[in-house]
C-alpha cells in the first residue's frame, strides 16, 4: 500500500558528507512525521532524526550539528544531510514515515535500509 525506498549510502572517509533520500509512494493521502532510524552492526535501531509535516525535528546527541534532516511534500521524500562523519556512523539507516493513505488509515512505514560505511 506505501512503499518507502531510501538512496544514497556509500562508502566514504572520516570527515566526508553524504545526503540520503527516502521517497514514499503508494496510496498516500498525507504523510505525518518522517525520521531516521540506524543500526549499526550487532546493535539495536536507534533513532537519529525525526521531523514533523510543519518542520519541526528533533535529533539524536550523537548526530546534533552534524546531521540535518529535511522534507519536500511535493516529492514525499525526506532527506538526511550528513557531514562531518565518523565510523560511529557505520550503520544500515532506515527511513521512518507515518502515513495516512487515502483510506484515512494511519500507519508506520518502513523503507528497507541503506548502508552507510564511514572509514578511517
Amino acid at each position: 500500500q506505501v512503499q518507502l525506498v531510501e538512496s544514497g549510502g556509500d562508502l566514504v572517509q572520516a570527515g566526508g558528507s553524504l545526503r540520503l533520500s527516502c521517497a514514499a509512494s503508494g496510496s498516500i493521502f498525507s504523510i505525518d512525521t518522517m525520521g531516521w532510524y540506524r543500526q549499526p552492526p550487532g546493535k539495536q535501531r536507534e533513532l537519529v532524526a525525526t521531523i514533523t509535516k510543519g518542520g519541526s525535528t528533533i535529533y539524536a546527541g550523537s548526530v546534533k550539528g552534524r546531521f540535518t534532516i529535511s522534507r519536500d511534500d511535493a516529492k514525499n521524500t525526506v532527506y538526511l544531510q550528513m557531514n562531518n562523519l565518523k565510523p560511529e556512523d557505520t550503520a544500515v539507516y532506515y527511513c521512518n514515515a507515518v502515513v495516512l493513505t487515502r483510506l484515512l488509515r494511519e500507519g508506520h512505514y518502513w523503507g528497507q535500509g541503506t548502508q552507510v560505511t564511514v572509514s578511517s
